[in-house]
């Protein structure tokens, strides 16, 4: 019978342990920690200037690469409207108007869509973008609309994709 206490012990135990599994959010010293790493350490590019001013054309072509290269996961907006699991993701995806997303200099915003953010599910643009394209899409998020504006993204509500380009010339 001696069996049975020692069954109901390591029951136990690996109850505790899958307990301790548990994801949960992070406590105040722990996300000023992690955010004074990200700033200061882990991603770099804090030297690097943006040479694009923000006009009215240089935020509608960063506002133009945004829709077709991060819109998905930030929404229209950069503000995840109508983005269904922004809120689920672990980390979840930030608001890109957040004090904490605007505190990096352009270059750490640059170097952040170039390289990504791993683990997070921020992907690397390094390759798929020119850096004038990341340079834009710097300068819309500096630029971006109040929450909610510009809608969700087609993704998600079922609309029909209409290419706003005019139609090809045939001879």
């Amino acid at each position: 019978m001696q069996s049975r206490p020692l069954c109901l012990t390591l029951c136990a135990l690996a109850s505790l342990s899958l307990a301790a599994c548990k994801a949960r959010q992070p406590g105040r010293v722990e996300s000023a920690t992690i955010r004074w790493t990200k700033h200061h350490v882990t991603i770099g590019g804090n030297s690097q200037a943006n040479s694009l001013k923000p006009t009215p054309s240089t935020i509608e072509a960063g506002k133009l690469v945004f829709g077709y290269y991060c819109v998905v996961c930030h929404g229209r907006d950069g503000q995840n409207t109508g983005v269904p699991f922004a809120a689920k993701m672990s980390p979840p995806i930030p608001s890109l108007t957040s004090a904490d997303v605007q505190l990096y200099s352009d270059g750490q915003l640059k170097w952040i869509i170039e390289h990504g953010i791993a683990p997070s599910g921020m992907p690397a643009s390094s390759g798929i973008l020119s850096d004038d394209n990341m340079w834009h899409i710097v300068v819309y998020l500096r630029n971006l609309p109040p929450a909610g504006t510009l809608g969700d993204p087609r993704a998600y509500t079922g609309e029909e994709y209409q290419d706003p380009s005019p139609p090809l010339a045939t001879n």
